[in-house]
């Protein structure tokens, strides 16, 4: 177990933040944007692949994202990931082109994206426990190996805990401005 780094332990969880707002980024309001497609993994020669990695995604108009397959044979793959995607799109096959026509927000879709984007808060949440998790069990080793006191210890947990509470905080605030702008409020 490595030594407690807290700048390291930050660093984590900041990225797990970056993530989160990255997938939330991809919740479209109602316009095509290619970041909507960024989430997407395509399963193609064996292995789990983003969509940008097999294909050029690009939107011609305000209501089209057009994905070019470089590679014809994962045609197949990339149009079965689109529509499994939860994205409510559904591609139109032309050829080594699919093309999705980006449909209104009805109100009923609004409220699934807005769930969509506190299903990825959340996962976002757990990430950061989770690096939280590892620097306190590193706080206990470098206590059970004498290199800290026990007071020393408890201070940095208490320490992590503050920076874990910002972190997530952060979290919640993307994820709930996200949520408004989907629903329009």
């Amino acid at each position: 177990m490595a030594k407690f780094d807290k700048a390291d332990l930050e660093r984590r969880m900041k990225g797990a933040v970056e993530a989160l707002k990255g997938d939330l980024s991809g919740l479209r309001t109602g316009r095509a944007n290619t970041a909507l497609l960024e989430p997407v993994m395509v399963t193609v020669y064996g292995s789990s692949m983003s969509l940008s990695s097999v294909a050029t995604i690009s939107a011609p108009e305000p209501r089209l994202l057009s994905v070019q397959v470089w590679d014809k044979s994962n045609v197949g793959p990339v149009e079965k990931a689109i529509r499994s995607a939860g994205l409510g799109l559904n591609p139109i096959n032309d050829g080594q082109t699919l093309r999705l026509p980006i449909p209104d927000l009805t109100e009923e879709r609004r409220k699934e994206l807005a769930k969509l984007a506190s299903q990825y808060a959340e996962k976002a949440r757990i990430a950061i426990r989770n690096v939280r998790r590892d620097g306190m069990d590193a706080l206990k080793t470098d206590e059970n190996k004498k290199e800290i006191s026990e007071d020393d210890r408890k201070r940095l947990e208490t320490e992590l805990q503050k920076l874990t509470d910002e972190i997530i905080k952060a979290a919640d605030e993307a994820a709930t401005h996200k949520e408004k702008e989907i629903l329009g409020k």
